[in-house]
């Protein structure tokens, strides 16, 4: 359903995407702004949570096992802005809740990975492992750790401004 929703409107899902990821990151400063580093940590949690569901819950069909490998240019369809939107809120919530943005790229791209090699080897699930799914993930991953880059260095130089 989500699928046929973003293909009839498949002009605007560029720019709802990268209202999401812009809306992602002032949630995350403003919590951050405020202390209310669990509430980022939830988030944090349900953007895992959305992660597994969406790469590992069972489809109708088993799947033929192995691995698609190809390298698309990030940014041109649909499924490509999808795999790279899935994982902007998990590193951007963990990473401002840890405040180790590129730790937490590292991970959710060998989280990622593991995404992958779990759909390679139990095609009974019906998931496709795709090494596009992967590159995605983790250019999502380092939009997210970007973003907590700049949250991280607006509050320092805010905080500096204040206490000088």
């Amino acid at each position: 359903m989500i699928a046929t929703l973003l293909v009839e409107y498949s002009r605007v899902v560029p720019v709802l995407f990268w209202v999401a990821v812009v809306a992602a990151a002032v949630v995350a400063w403003l919590l951050h702004r405020l202390g209310l580093r669990s509430v980022l940590f939830v988030l944090a949690g349900l953007s895992l949570v959305a992660v597994l569901a969406l790469t590992l819950v069972p489809e109708s069909e088993p799947a033929p096992g192995g691995c698609t490998v190809q390298f698309s240019v990030p940014f041109l369809g649909i499924d490509t802005l999808a795999n790279i939107a899935m994982t902007v809120p998990l590193a951007l919530f963990f990473g401002v809740a840890t405040r180790h943005p590129l730790l937490v790229f590292a991970g959710v791209s060998a989280l990622s990975a593991v995404v992958e090699t779990v759909q390679s080897l139990a095609p009974v699930i019906g998931r496709r492992c795709d090494t596009d799914d992967w590159l995605m993930n983790t250019i999502g991953a380092a939009l997210g750790a970007g973003a907590v880059l700049v949250i991280l260095w607006v509050e320092g130089r805010r905080r500096a401004t204040v206490s000088a």
